[in-house]
């Protein structure tokens, strides 16, 4: 499907696009609030600037896409694949990433309060600068990562090894 098709069927009311093979699919600034991805493949996407708050993207692929700037408020993303993603400045407040694979993703002051990233994978990502306030981040693998001046992360059940990046700058020794 094309981002004028989408866009325009958007536009007549309908939200389900469940399923649907996205890749590559530019949708720049797109409103797409509540719309439902839930296992499509958007792998490469390119969304910056859009709008995709309270959208359902459970068991999507969203791996190698760009995000930046995106608003995903209240967005579904449990157990979506993710891995080198581009969510810089992202709004990612009160999103459910349970699951979520994002290793070697670049989260560069993302705002992820109140995000459930219960179990997700974030090896090796970047998320200097990131808010993390009231995050929960149980079990969520941050080995490897950058979490140079996050924001108020709560990393007492994250699992870090010697190559995290801890929020002052430092690793374990």
């Amino acid at each position: 499907m094309s981002a004028k098709e989408l866009l325009s069927r958007y536009a007549k009311g309908e939200r389900d696009f469940r399923e649907m093979d996205l890749t590559g699919i530019d949708l720049f600034e797109a409103d797409l609030r509540d719309a439902d991805f839930r296992a499509s493949n958007l792998e490469s996407a390119y969304l910056p600037y859009a709008n995709l708050a309270q959208v359902q993207l459970e068991g999507a692929n969203l791996r190698l896409s760009e995000l930046s700037d995106a608003r995903l408020y209240q967005a579904n993303l449990v157990g979506v694949q993710a891995q080198e993603i581009r969510l810089c400045r992202a709004n990612l407040r009160q999103a459910n990433l349970k699951g979520i694979d994002l290793t070697g993703a670049n989260l560069q002051g993302a705002d992820l309060a109140g995000a459930d990233l219960t179990n997700a994978n974030l090896k090796e990502a970047d998320l200097s600068r990131a808010n993390l306030e009231g995050a929960k981040l149980t079990a969520a693998c941050l080995a490897g990562s950058n979490l140079y001046r996050v924001k108020q992360a709560n990393l007492a059940e994250a699992l870090t090894d010697s190559l995290t990046i801890f929020p002052d700058g430092y690793r374990e020794s």
